[in-house]
């Protein structure tokens, strides 16, 4: 199987019609280290305009095959969800941003602690955000 193709049946496993951009966009956020933002997608993806991106990104948020963290660097950034077929609040994990090179960085491996909420309340997701210096920003500094 191509990896576009690999791309597409991602896309549709989620309800996503796997168009060329939409591909571009997943393939993007696949292979990136790190959470992006609509201006780094942007950057990365030259030929394709800021409003596209950002209709793609939304729909993607709809169906589930992104969801979006909050940093505090007062842009959204973005991630593809760990499982092909959900995202629940289950897969959330920590998310680290560094206040030097502001990017965000995702541990999978490190889950986000159980909240109980009092009866009554429903989680639907949850943001666990540690900031401080990355390991790259922190042998820069030495």
């Amino acid at each position: 199987m191509e990896t576009n193709e690999i791309y597409a049946v991602r896309l549709e496993k989620k309800g996503v019609k796997p168009t060329a951009v939409r591909i571009l966009v997943l393939k993007a956020m696949l292979e990136s280290p790190c959470a992006l933002s609509l201006i780094e997608l942007e950057t990365l993806l030259g030929t394709v305009d800021r409003s596209t991106i950002f209709r793609t990104l939304n729909h993607f948020l709809a169906h589930h095959v992104v969801h979006d963290i909050e940093d505090g660097s007062g842009s959204l950034k973005y991630e593809v969800c760990p499982d092909e077929d959900t995202c629940t609040v289950d897969d959330m994990h920590t998310h680290f941003y560094c206040e030097v090179c502001h990017r965000t960085f995702c541990f999978p491996s490190i889950h986000i602690p159980v909240v109980d909420l009092p009866e009554g309340f429903r989680l639907h997701s949850i943001n666990y955000m540690v900031k401080g210096v990355c390991r790259e920003c922190a042998a820069r500094m030495k």
